[in-house]
């Protein structure tokens, strides 16, 4: 399983606050749908996501997965990465950088950080007088695995 800055616990507690915050009900289906993707490693889509919350909480719709989705990437639980035309891809918004590299042949995704890339990225937002305040990197590749399966 994919390590994580904070537990799953205290990610609950921080969502329970966020609820308050925002005048919400309390819902299992956040905690649910929170659960799936800690536990799960992310990289989920709303269907794979629906699909596992759907085992613990028979009452879930997929426009639920959406709605809730939408609300806790808006308050920084949750990642999302848009891989292809397929839609959105969600991860635990774990606080750790990392950027993803993306098999374009079989869709799995992989994790990396490289320092001389970060820091790169730092002198090219210098270069132009400019202060990096964020970014993602995809990079789209075809794996070992299908390399192998295409010989």
């Amino acid at each position: 399983m994919k390590k994580y800055k904070e537990s799953i616990n205290t990610i609950l507690d921080r969502l329970q606050l966020s609820v308050k915050k925002n005048n919400l009900k309390n819902s299992k289906q956040r905690e649910i749908i929170l659960k799936v993707i800690y536990e799960n490693g992310g990289h989920l889509s709303p269907e794979e996501i629906f699909t596992l919350a759907r085992k613990v909480c028979k009452s879930s719709s997929i426009s639920s997965v959406y709605r809730i989705l939408s609300f806790l990437e808006k308050e920084g639980f949750v990642n999302s990465i848009e891989v292809d035309k397929s839609g959105k891809k969600y991860e635990i918004a774990s606080g750790l950088h990392h950027d993803h590299i993306i098999c374009v042949e079989c869709g799995r995704i992989e994790e990396f950080c490289n320092e001389e890339i970060e820091k790169l990225q730092i002198e090219v937002t210098n270069d132009h007088e400019a202060k990096l305040v964020g970014h993602d990197m995809l990079l789209y590749v075809v794996c070992k695995s299908c390399l192998k399966n295409q010989k």
